[in-house]
């Protein structure tokens, strides 16, 4: 067995193992562009496809959450259309905001997978089961994860995220006969 099968397969029994999944915001479920108006109001650009592939992940029966550094109603309007329960806005210190969550939830570390694309994410990264990035963060975040996306954040990389999970949990052909008929 080669160095790249041994990694898939690690990769494979991290995801069969979790129970949650959770992402940063900006650089993760948008492409990190931040759009302010006039008014001092933030706009964010997200992606279907990432929408539709967190509820069918959620459906089959995988918890979700945001931790984000940035605080935002745009953010708390979609996290509600998702059902994303766990939503931590305003963390400057995203491990302490993993460390409530995981206080509030009866599941330990290697059961949640987290998503993130910069430093900042670093310590939630090193400590979480699966530990997943996109392509365009920084090396020093690609070095500590166990996978990278192929697509881009905001463009598909947490619908990847969630379909890497489901196949790994044998749930994504469930998921995928709900509108295959």
């Amino acid at each position: 067995m080669n160095q790249q099968d041994i990694e898939e397969r690690d990769i494979r029994e991290r995801a069969r193992a979790v129970r949650m999944i959770v992402f940063d915001v900006d650089g993760v479920l948008t492409d990190g562009s931040l759009f302010f108006g006039d008014d001092g109001q933030e706009y964010k650009a997200f992606n279907s496809r990432d929408g539709h592939g967190i509820k069918m992940l959620r459906a089959s029966g995988v918890e979700t959450g945001i931790i984000t550094g940035r605080t935002s109603q745009v953010v708390l309007f979609r996290a509600r259309n998702l059902g994303i329960a766990h939503l931590f806005q305003g963390a400057d210190d995203k491990l302490d905001a993993f460390g409530k969550l995981l206080a509030g939830v009866n599941l330990a570390p290697e059961q949640i997978a987290y998503m993130g694309d910069d430093v900042v994410d670093l310590p939630v990264l090193r400590r979480c089961g699966l530990a997943i990035s996109v392509p365009d963060a920084p090396d020093a975040v690609k070095a500590r994860c166990h996978y990278i996306t192929r697509a881009g954040a905001g463009r598909g990389a947490a619908r990847e995220a969630c379909e890497l999970i489901m196949r790994a949990q044998d749930t994504w052909a469930a998921q995928l006969a709900l509108y295959d008929r």
